[in-house]
């Protein structure tokens, strides 16, 4: 298994894209969520959805369908 990177998003859509993927059955996980929250940055900094470099086309699909 090998990580990549779908794409950033501010830390809500960010959650609710690993939703829908996990929905569809391709594991997803987002990094940098947490980042900054200590002094209230933390919807500043954009979060990393990855997947696995396998789902990345079928993830992608997903994503463009929801126009996001």
């Amino acid at each position: 298994m090998s990580l990549v990177e779908l794409g950033r998003y501010d830390r809500n859509l960010a959650n609710i894209i690993v939703g829908r993927l996990d929905a569809e059955g391709i594991d997803a996980i987002a990094f940098d969520g947490g980042a900054s929250i200590a002094d209230g940055s933390y919807l500043l900094i954009p979060v990393r959805v990855m997947v696995d470099g396998d789902d990345l086309t079928a993830a992608q699909t997903i994503v463009d369908a929801a126009q996001i």
